[in-house]
């Protein structure tokens, strides 16, 4: 019998390196009642048999953890590992919220302690996203959570995390042959820092794999699965039908040399990347199981050669832009939808917005200061914006630790949130300036600058400072102008958010 592959995701936590992922469960869901929970998790008992006693889900996918607390219980299985998601929806929370969806995991899981439980965060411009992280980490102290770990979260903001003291271990982000935008960034950063990918998406849906060799090209739009309703998208941005069926042919090759199937191909050229802990690769109770095809991912390995050829052959597509979860913030949105418009109707503005003198408009960041100093995050008058300087301060806490790079960015994400708030967007900014308290940083904190704003390259001033109050190494302001000037004080919708494949 073939040996799965285990990983130390965290201490006290092994996971199996190919995780059963149960997204599956909400198509299976979408046009009709709940799948038999009993029923299903006998269909899902094979896979526990084998070893492949990993499985992952979110409080979204449907029934599935309702299935998988069924699938634990059972009297014929072993120790599992369930790993879930909390999507909640963007804005104010409240500790009582977190500990309510929580507890509600480990009501439909059936257990005391989630293994696994990972966040997903919908705007980074809108800090209210950490308060639920620090929330979790204070329920993980408690015992409520093993591990806590994210998805869909880019370098920086992991970065920004980690350096602010958040227990994060794992990061589940998409990564296959068609979509490789971890290699560059986030898998080496992840490495490093010890945070473990949990990879999604690596059979693209089912588009890698034999069924699709030499076919014509479904409609993804009309027909199919959520997955391949997704991932058609990605095909699409990354070169099409033609550039599939390429890789398609070279992967393909290479199966027959191993004796393995494409799909074994395609999950074991993930499976070997740096930084890659495991492979989640999704099941439909019972309509297919894969078991014993999955399990041969781990009687063979990719050599030099094969590496080659696949490096060839995905140098004919065209790169997905961007880092791992732009999909869910920015254009070009690769949901099930194509939109963001399945959960939400709009984000919320991450600060509130008051009248002020004359026609200007403020946004509020609500820290202390403002009232008592006599000043506003921003200010908005006609077509211009000002935001005042701006450190790495939410409520209480410092952002970043003693990482300027990390201070800088939530800096950023401050200025971003204070101009969604205000109707205008980071690309409308104009002018910066950026004070560094220790010289040493000024390079770091440059970089960060560069990384966000060099599409928009912004008049830039950088001063060395002394800043006020313990441990802030970065302050920034800036000014924006917009192409137009609607009506003042009237925010301009954000974009709504994505649904069902979130973290998936």
């Amino acid at each position: 019998m073939t040996e799965v592959a285990t990983h130390a995701l965290a201490p006290g936590l092994r996971v199996a390196r190919l995780i059963t992922g149960l997204w599956q469960v909400a198509d299976m869901e979408r046009d009709g009642p709940p799948l038999d929970p009993d029923r299903a998790a006998a269909d899902l008992l094979p896979y526990a048999r084998a070893g492949l006693t990993t499985f992952d889900m979110a409080d979204h996918y449907g029934s599935a953890e309702v299935i998988a607390g069924r699938l634990r219980a059972r009297e014929d299985v072993g120790r599992l590992q369930l790993l879930t998601k909390w999507v909640p929806a963007p804005g104010e929370g409240s500790r009582e919220a977190t500990r309510a969806a929580v507890e509600r995991a480990c009501t439909r899981l059936g257990v005391e302690r989630i293994d696994l439980l990972q966040y997903h965060a919908w705007n980074y411009a809108d800090p209210r996203w950490l308060d639920d992280l620090f929330w979790l980490a204070e329920l993980r102290e408690e015992g409520l959570v093993g591990a806590l770990g994210v998805t869909n979260v880019d370098t920086a903001h992991l970065r920004v995390l980690k350096s602010s003291g958040l227990p994060i271990v794992s990061d589940q982000v998409c990564w296959s042959l068609l979509d490789d935008r971890p290699r560059a960034r986030l898998a080496p950063w992840c490495a490093a820092n010890g945070v473990g990918l949990l990879c999604y998406g690596a059979l693209a849906g089912g588009f890698l794999s034999e069924r699709w060799l030499g076919a014509a090209e479904p409609d993804q739009e009309r027909a199919g699965t959520w997955s391949q309703m997704k991932y058609g998208r990605f095909l699409r941005v990354a070169g099409g039908w033609s550039a599939l069926q390429g890789l398609l042919e070279t992967a393909a090759a290479i199966a027959r040399r191993h004796d393995v199937s494409l799909a074994n191909v395609a999950v074991r050229w993930v499976l070997e990347q740096a930084g890659v802990a495991a492979v989640v690769v999704g099941a439909r109770p019972g309509e297919r199981t894969h078991v014993e095809d999955n399990l041969r991912v781990f009687d063979f390995a990719l050599d030099e050669a094969d590496h080659a050829r696949l490096d060839e052959a995905r140098a004919q597509l065209t790169p997905i832009p961007g880092e791992p979860g732009d999909e869910y913030r920015k254009p070009p949105y690769l949901t099930a939808s194509g939109d963001l418009s399945h959960h939400l109707d709009a984000l919320p503005a991450p600060y509130p917005s008051r009248p002020g003198p004359g026609s200007r408009t403020r946004a509020l960041s609500g820290t202390i200061w403002e009232d008592l100093a006599g000043f506003s995050r921003a200010v908005r008058k006609g077509k211009r914006i000002w935001i005042s300087g701006t450190t790495a301060t939410h409520g209480t806490r410092l952002i970043g630790g003693e990482d300027a790079g990390a201070q800088a960015h939530f800096a950023l994400d401050k200025i971003e949130g204070a101009l969604q708030s205000l109707g205008a967007r980071l690309e409308d900014v104009v002018r910066t300036r950026v004070y560094v308290h220790h010289e040493e940083d000024w390079e770091a904190v440059s970089r960060v600058h560069g990384e966000r704003l060099g599409h928009v390259q912004p008049a830039n001033t950088l001063v060395r400072a002394g800043l006020i109050g313990d441990g802030y190494r970065v302050e920034i302001e800036a000014e924006a102008e917009l192409e137009e000037d609607p009506d003042a004080g009237e925010a301009s919708a954000q974009r709504p958010a994505a649904a069902h494949d979130a973290g998936s």
